[in-house]
């Protein structure tokens, strides 16, 4: 999420401002000897105090983020802006003193630094009041955000998941099977029934294992050889501690699907997609061969890919794109530190 900006209008600050400048000049005007310049200097200096304490306090609080949210009030930062508060109001009041030397010095130090440290502490839990509100406000508006973006990419990728175009070229595949009597035509319905079959137990999940995904592009990779035959070539080199971790469901499917969508698949150019292992990603990888007439793209399937990653990790994923090879690079979700 973006950082955002606390803001509070200058007519609340200075109207404020201006009412505290009179609430206190209100002891001057009701004393029995009203002297009008001692009140009007009063006001002036109050009001002044109270506008540096609201902007003080309003440019010092924290930039917004999400490791934020608990240190919206701090005991230690308002100690230290009641600190600069009083080294300010002391200014004040000396410059208040020169102008009106015939006060006693100390009787009105001591009511003036009162006088701020009451401001200081009042402006101080009513800016952070503020600004914890704001923080709420915040985060609910980003798990709306979250959820609508989870909403979604589930949405998209039970569309993708279901694809009409893979299913209808699944079924000509078992059409001509049956037509040459192939004898792997059994093989391949049970392929074609177990990757439904996982389609609609992992399509609610959020997570599943790295071997479960695995187990899923078993199915889906020999439906397309049935298809394709030698035209697609897939290597599988992952750790086996990395088949422990856990991983979007459908996500290699749809990265594979995504390599055959753009680039040329034939006998004469076989396309060889690399899925490994390498520190803490799982990495597909194909060389570029694009099509002559490449097919159109809304690039969701990546997206949505992304957009998961950024849900429950908070990471993206790497896309390495080079004039030999289009590489991803997924973060390993571990299930202790991340889920």
């Amino acid at each position: 999420m973006k950082k955002q900006t606390f803001k509070i209008s200058n007519k609340i600050i200075w109207s404020s401002s201006i009412l505290v400048g009179i609430l206190m000049s209100i002891p001057k005007i009701a004393e029995r000897h009203f002297n009008l310049y001692e009140t009007i200097v009063n006001f002036v200096l109050t009001t002044l105090f109270s506008l540096f304490v609201w902007y003080f306090n309003i440019y010092t609080l924290p930039t917004y983020s999400k490791k934020d949210i608990a240190t919206g009030f701090s005991v230690q930062r308002m100690i230290q802006n009641l600190a600069i508060g009083l080294l300010i109001m002391f200014v004040l009041a000396s410059l208040q003193q020169f102008i009106l030397s015939h006060l006693p010095f100390t009787a009105t130090m001591v009511m003036v630094e009162v006088r701020g440290v009451l401001i200081s502490i009042t402006f101080y839990m009513f800016i952070h009041l503020l600004y914890q509100s704001y923080h709420n406000q915040q985060v609910s508006i980003e798990l709306e955000r979250s959820k609508m973006d989870n909403l979604g990419a589930q949405y998209e990728l039970l569309k993708q998941q279901v694809n009409p175009h893979f299913l209808f070229n699944s079924l000509n595949t078992l059409k001509y099977m049956v037509e040459s009597r192939d004898e792997h035509t059994v093989e391949f319905v049970l392929k074609l029934s177990d990757f439904y079959r996982f389609t609609l137990e992992s399509r609610k999940l959020n997570l599943i294992k790295v071997s479960e995904e695995l187990k899923i592009l078993d199915s889906y990779i020999y439906l397309l050889k049935a298809r394709f035959e030698e035209g697609i070539d897939l290597s599988i080199n992952v750790d086996l501690h990395v088949h422990q971790t856990y991983i979007p469901p459908f996500t290699l499917q749809l990265l594979v699907e995504n390599c055959i969508k753009h680039n040329v698949v034939s006998l004469e150019r076989p396309l060889q997609i690399k899925i490994y292992s390498e520190g803490d990603y799982i990495v597909v990888q194909n060389p570029i061969q694009l099509k002559r007439t490449p097919e159109a793209s809304t690039g969701m399937g990546l997206e949505n890919i992304n957009q998961r990653y950024k849900h429950m990790l908070d990471k993206k994923m790497i896309i390495e794109p080079t004039e030999q090879f289009f590489t991803v690079k997924l973060p390993v979700i571990h299930e202790n530190s991340h889920y």
